[in-house]
């Protein structure tokens, strides 16, 4: 392992729990005993409950509202339309396409189209019901195949040398997966005396947030103020706003407290989802496995509205051959507009759905050049050097070839003694006793992925801290001050962290994040650790630099209250080129290699992953227990899409709006894990750290997939891979689909 030297620090010992040390989490406690207040937990002394009244029909034009049912209602204190929109009537991440509440159309199953207000929330919940809207169907857009509406084409080209020895083609398609965050959509909206409002919230970008709804409000930024409120997930979810708007419009409408909390039903409709996709490839090789060119066609479904799309698209095409070698290049990337749910981001951000798809094209030219799974990915490893296919060149450690030996080279979990009784728990289908085993197959599977960390092209990235550092009491503490969404990640934790290391004061508050100070950006993109720590780093470096060398204790007696603010900016990128997709277009980049152990029951489809190992390059561990956490979840997540996790929509329609119906991995779905950490520090980043939510989403997903046609021997081109992709090939049963292909 290569060793890059860090800043000298005059911080305090390890024991005080500063960076590289596993902290524990401050609000640990309160949530494990059920304590910790969440967004939808808010109270307040004469609040009331507001609802929305939502689409019903993908496509539709709207002839009229009838508000007059609902104010009939005992209870009822208000009812507005898109009439009543104070301001600007659309707003939008990327683009203001998006309207607040509908005005003349419906676009998709679910759309807000009429807020009611009452003093019940069940009374609220009838009320919108009550309301009579007219609507007049239309044919709806579904297919992202017949969209002519797009919301981004990128193309990436390279090279002009399309013939190979080897040639492998295939199309894959991805499903629609949900963030499935156990907090729902909530927050609590507050008038204020200066004719403002306040709101407490759940989200992921409060400056955003802030900058969206004010001209919707028809207010000046610096009236509509913003705190996070108990965030239970996010994972992309709450980038976009959901019931911002609604609340404050209805709060500003009574002068009175109003708050919405979303049902499970209702939240699967009010927030974005991740882009299901379709994807062509072709990969062309000498006969000793190099890659010679790569051809690509990857087709994402935005939905109705714009959302994230444009990044979502750009990352896809970008990282679209995954962390390998290529000289000849013709990648498409296109996100289209339909009248299905609106998507946007999620852990992984279109690097998810290419890696799926370039990955199982990997298997298949491993099968073709006679590889293993592994050569074939080490043959074309990226490594310090390498450029992309976007023309940028790794300029910091990617260690991938070793990090796939070092996979390789873990033990493999043992199977039953020959002859023994299979433990039923052990088996797919567990202790229902589907099977004994008798058509049990065993498969071993690899993934790679590779992710942008922080935004990209050209955005300006940059997160703020305001440290403060006083005598408490006749002890040094210090108040950290940031406008980071601490969304479940641990990035409090880290804030303190860093403020113990840099200033030698175990005494350390993380103020809650709001407006008041200066924007941090998006808890996404795997950036936090990476931004905002470098902001309190940044911070506390000048007020250490006002100790003027003395201990903080001293320094504080002679200076008294010491306070800084700094902003921090990572390295610019650059826009891909609109034509080439040429560019420096990310700023760092993130590696994880998983292997899957799966056993499949290849008469009943029934798949229990057995064991799940991963090696990933962090830069540095900031928190060593958080980050495999982080890496853990990442994990899960990612065997959700391959084996379980899929919104299904019919002709527009969500058919499984509910955790019942939708299934996300559980305790008993996650197998033990062997986790290796390598730390290569960038010397570009604060600490050396490299951001790490996110890739083990990525290679985690095809990693499975390939374990499950390795034991099946089925192709299995979709996922997630359902039971009867492989329990009716098996028997033969089903005529209608070719290579485990649904149709």
């Amino acid at each position: 392992m290569t060793e890059t030297a860090l800043p000298e620090t005059s911080g305090p010992p390890v024991t005080w729990h500063g960076v590289g040390e596993s902290a524990r989490r401050p609000d640990a406690t309160l949530k494990v005993t059920g304590e910790f207040a969440y967004a939808s937990d808010l109270w307040l002394d004469g609040m009331v409950w507001g609802a929305t009244l939502r689409s019903p029909h993908p496509s539709a034009w709207i002839r009229s509202i009838d508000v007059g049912p609902a104010l009939k209602l005992a209870g009822v204190l208000a009812a507005l339309t898109h009439e009543d929109v104070p301001g600007a009537k659309f707003y939008g991440l990327d683009r203001r396409d998006q309207p607040v509440l509908a005005i003349d159309q419906v676009r998709h199953v679910g759309e807000p189209v009429a807020l009611v207000a009452a003093d019940h929330p069940e009374t609220a919940r009838r009320a919108a019901a009550a309301i009579v809207v007219d609507y007049e169907l239309r044919e709806a857009v579904t297919d992202p195949r017949r969209s002519v509406d797009f919301v981004r084409h990128q193309p990436v080209r390279l090279g002009d040398t399309f013939e190979a020895e080897v040639v492998v083609t295939g199309e894959y398609e991805v499903g629609m997966q949900d963030q499935a965050p156990l907090g729902p959509e909530s927050g609590l909206a507050v008038p204020a005396e200066d004719g403002g409002v306040d709101l407490y919230i759940a989200t992921q970008w409060l400056h955003v947030d802030r900058d969206q709804l004010a001209p919707c409000l028809g207010l000046p930024p610096d009236k509509v103020r913003l705190t996070l409120s108990g965030v239970g997930g996010a994972f992309g979810a709450r980038e976009d706003l959901s019931m911002q708007a609604h609340a404050c419009m209805l709060a500003l409408r009574l002068n009175r407290p109003v708050k919405i909390v979303y049902s499970r039903e209702e939240s699967f409709f009010g927030h974005v989802h991740r882009h299901p996709a379709r994807l062509r490839y072709e990969h062309g090789a000498t006969r000793d496995g190099r890659l010679v060119y790569v051809k690509a066609d990857i087709l994402l479904d935005g939905g109705a509205y714009c959302s994230s799309s444009p990044a979502v698209v750009g990352n896809a095409a970008s990282l679209g051959v995954g962390p390998y070698e290529v000289p000849n290049v013709r990648v498409d990337a296109t996100g289209v507009y339909t009248n299905n749910p609106p998507c946007g981001a999620m852990r992984g951000f279109g690097a998810v759905q290419a890696c799926y798809a370039y990955e199982s094209q990997m298997d298949r030219l491993a099968e073709a050049c006679g590889l293993s799974p592994v050569e074939i990915r080490v043959r074309n490893a990226v490594s310090q050097g390498s450029r992309l296919i976007t023309g940028q060149v790794i300029d910091s450690p990617a260690p991938l070839a070793e990090m796939l030996r070092e996979l390789e080279a873990m033990p493999l979990p043992g199977s039953s003694p020959a002859g023994a009784s299979p433990d039923l728990r052990s088996m797919p289908g567990g202790v229902s006793q589907a099977t004994r085993g008798e058509a049990v197959r065993r498969g071993v599977g690899y993934g790679v992925g590779i992710k942008n960390i922080g935004f990209s092209e050209g955005f300006d990235d940059y997160s703020t801290a305001r440290v403060r550092a006083e005598l408490i009491g006749g002890e040094p503490h210090v108040t950290v001050h940031t406008a980071a969404a601490e969304v479940g990640q641990g990035l409090v934790t880290i804030q303190a962290q860093i403020a113990r290391t840099e200033l030698g004061i175990a005494d350390v508050t993380v103020a809650t994040a709001d407006t008041s100070v200066g924007s941090a950006g998006s808890s996404s993109a795997s950036r936090q650790s990476y931004v905002t720590g470098g902001a309190v780093r940044a911070a506390c470096l000048a007020v250490r630099e006002r100790f003027n060398g003395l201990p903080a204790r001293q320094a504080l007696e002679a200076y008294g209250p010491i306070e800084e603010t700094r902003e921090y900016r990572h390295r610019p990128t650059v826009p891909m080129d609109p034509h080439t997709g040429q560019g420096r277009s990310h700023v760092q980049l993130a590696l994880c290699v998983h292997r899957a152990v799966v056993d499949v029951d290849v008469e009943l489809g029934l798949t229990k992953v057995v064991e799940l190992a991963a090696v990933q390059d962090v830069g540095r561990a900031l928190n060593p227990q958080a980050l495999r956490g982080q890496i853990h979840g990442g994990t899960a997540q990612g065997l959700g899409l391959a084996l379980m996790e899929e919104i299904q929509i019919r002709d527009g329609q969500v058919l499984n709006p509910s955790f019942t119906d939708y299934l996300i991995p559980t305790v008993l779905d996650m197998p033990p894990m062997t986790l290796k950490i390598v730390e290569y520090p960038d010397p570009a980043a604060p600490y050396g750290l490299r951001g790490a939510g996110e890739p083990p989403t990525l290679s985690a997903t095809p990693a499975i997939a390939a374990a499950v046609r390795a034991a099946t021997g089925l192709r299995l081109t979709r996922v997630p891979i359902r039971p009867e992709d492989i329990a009716l090939f098996d028997k033969g049963l089903d005529k209608g689909v070719s290579d485990g292909k649904r149709a």
